[in-house]
């Protein structure tokens, strides 16, 4: 099967090319996929699949029957949306759309999704069980995957495979990690309410712009000091916003940021822990203060049996040498981690890195770029990984 799906995907390569390119000339930002899931839709027909649009509002479901007895639907997750980035890299095939570009890769991912439901439409005799390719919109803005559960897209799935380009490891180089792989990604918002004064009477006053300061240095002191270092949390504040004029004392000081944090347990005591500490500093210098905390999407928690296969599927289909078992997680979110509380998965690492070059260009820059061979990589690895997995107990 291996060498039969190692073929199909060979002889695919430079349509999927095309289709690559199609895609990174035509961005859409998350909930305006329009014209991708409508392409995307018409690939899967053409192919077969059974497909179903609009799903999570702007997302493509395409279904594929295998021909054996077993009862277990693996779903496959791939993202559609791309980022409100201007694209310089000057490549022919560049963004049509002013101020849009694919600069995280989701074009490779839907195109890599789309090669692996051409290359098992084509086996499907040999298929043991029914495969769900899961096109989900909006991953950017951390919503699709919850739009896409609640019009069903995780029913009666067993389990689920995903994957996202990585910059940093060489094309033909698949990336995996036991355990957390991204971070959960929580919203912070810090109102800070002091009394307005003259500039030059700061005695009168609750500088609140002060106490604003105090509280970010607190926070970012006791995060060294009161966290397990070994259980990482990273809290940046990226807004402020008080004050009126030069030479009047702030009464009103707004802060908002991210809180990163890899382990359940310790985002679970975040809140709390952030609003005691903000509490002590405003009591210190009489000001009161308002938090709020929001939780966004949790940590991805890539499941060890199915990682072990994946692990053995790629070490097979390209050595081990060609995979790496990555050390360590990345801080970044991932809306795939929604998933994981229907069905357990993992996401692997594609590498999409230029051999011959000193520097890639990192996520989300608008000099952005992919070696094209990784396309290959990801379809080969994602279609046996689907295959081996109904070779499962």
């Amino acid at each position: 099967m291996l060498t039969d799906i190692q073929d199909l995907a060979t002889k695919l390569a430079p349509r999927l090319i095309e289709i690559r390119r199609h895609l990174h000339s035509h961005p859409e930002l998350s909930g305006q996929e329009y014209q991708t899931a409508a392409f995307v839709a018409g690939v899967l027909s053409s192919n077969g699949l059974h497909v179903e649009e609009g799903v999570g509002k702007t997302g493509v479901i395409g279904e594929l029957d295998g021909t054996g007895s077993d009862n277990r639907i693996l779903a496959i997750r791939v993202d559609m949306d791309a980022l409100p980035i201007e694209e310089r890299t000057g490549l022919d095939f560049t963004s049509k759309t002013k101020g849009i570009m694919h600069a995280c890769g989701h074009d490779i991912h839907a195109t890599v999704g789309l090669g692996t439901a051409m290359v098992l439409a084509d086996l499907k005799e040999k298929l043991p069980g029914k495969v769900r390719f899961l096109f989900q919109p909006a991953e950017e803005i951390a919503q699709g995957a919850s739009w896409m559960v609640k019009d069903g897209a995780m029913k009666n799935v067993s389990a689920i495979l995903g994957l996202h380009v990585f910059p940093s490891i060489a094309a033909g180089t698949v990336g995996l990690r036991y355990g957390a792989l991204t971070a959960a990604a929580d919203d912070l918002e810090i109102m800070i309410l002091g009394e307005s004064g003259h500039g030059a009477r700061p005695h009168e006053a609750v500088d609140a712009i002060w106490i604003a300061s105090q509280v970010i240095t607190t926070l970012q002191q006791a995060i060294s000091r009161t966290q397990n270092p070994l259980r990482p949390v990273v809290l940046s504040i990226g807004q402020i916003n008080g004050g009126r004029a030069p030479n009047i004392i702030a009464d009103k000081v707004e802060l908002r940021g991210t809180v990163r944090s890899l382990h359940p347990e310790t985002r679970a005591n975040l809140p709390q822990w952030i609003e005691n500490i903000v509490a002590s500093v405003c009591d210190s210098y009489g000001a009161k203060y308002q938090v709020n905390y929001h939780q966004g999407v949790p940590s991805v928690q890539n499941d060890y049996t199915l990682t072990q296969l994946l692990q053995a599927s790629a070490e097979e289909a390209w050595g081990s040498d060609r995979v790496q078992v990555l050390p360590e997680a990345s801080l970044g979110a991932e809306d795939f981690s929604v998933y994981l509380d229907y069905a357990p998965g993992t996401m692997f690492r594609l590498g999409i890195g230029f051999k011959e070059r000193s520097h890639n260009y990192p996520l989300h820059h608008p000099l952005f770029e992919v070696d094209e061979s990784a396309i290959l990589t990801g379809v080969v690895t994602m279609a046996y990984t689907a295959y081996k997995f109904w070779l499962q107990p």
